[in-house]
């Protein structure tokens, strides 16, 4: 699989490091109760189909990556910068 990295250009997926679902917003620690941590750590849904990811781009440019991909052929249809994605979710843009 080959990831095209927003400013390395096309590379290798060995040059990145997977993280998981760019969906899901993290609980505030100070704030969440035990079951609400408990769910965004344990329970995750394995879905088949396009899925938004963060990758780490650690051989190359370091850059955090939301990458669109399907799991089932490994397409991927987009990549971002997570900063951009980050951005957006704060000032409720459209992506």
């Amino acid at each position: 699989m080959r990831i095209r990295c927003s400013h390395c250009g096309e590379r290798d997926n060995g040059e990145f490091s997977y993280l998981g679902d760019a969906t899901l917003a993290r609980p505030d620690g100070m704030e969440a109760d035990a079951a609400a941590m408990y769910d965004y750590v344990y329970l995750r849904d394995n879905l088949a189909g396009e899925h938004r990811e963060l990758w780490y781009h650690g051989a190359g440019c370091r850059a955090w990556l939301v990458v669109t991909r399907d799991t089932r052929t490994h397409t991927i249809s987009d990549v971002s910068p997570a900063r951009d994605v980050a951005r957006t979710r704060r000032t409720g843009e459209a992506a």
